[in-house]
């Protein structure tokens, strides 16, 4: 039983770090170019808030499709990244503007709401 219980949350685990497929550079640049308000969250797969983010990040996608973009990028993947845009922790998230302009920044876990309020802010409906 115990077996099947580890088993059961291992893949409970697994499925919700595959939710949102880890971006480039060329996602970002094609979504700041995309004439609206992207967020941009700089994680790994293996970091705790990160990983409590994600299934967060993957239903604001999907309901924000066609009105902002929402993209992950980890920074194991692809390490230079975020040194092009200054993050020195994980996770950080950068809001973008509709014309691809930086607008702010949050360090840390950020729930639903604050990133709902903050795209908002931005002239998201």
């Amino acid at each position: 039983m115990r077996i099947f219980l580890a088993i059961c949350c291992l893949l409970l685990a697994s499925s919700a770090l595959a939710e949102l497929p880890s971006g480039n550079q060329a996602s970002i640049q094609a979504a700041l170019s995309s004439g609206r308000p992207t967020l941009v969250d700089f994680g790994a797969r293996s970091c705790i808030p990160c990983k409590k983010m994600a299934p967060i990040l993957e239903q604001l996608e999907k309901e924000y499709k066609g009105r902002a973009n929402v993209i992950f990028i980890d920074v194991w993947q692809d390490n230079k990244i975020g040194g092009n845009y200054r993050v020195q922790m994980i996770p950080t998230q950068i809001f973008f503007d509709a014309r691809g302009k930086e607008t702010g920044r949050h360090i840390g876990f950020m729930d639903r709401q604050p990133i709902i309020d903050t795209l908002g802010k931005l002239g998201v409906k």
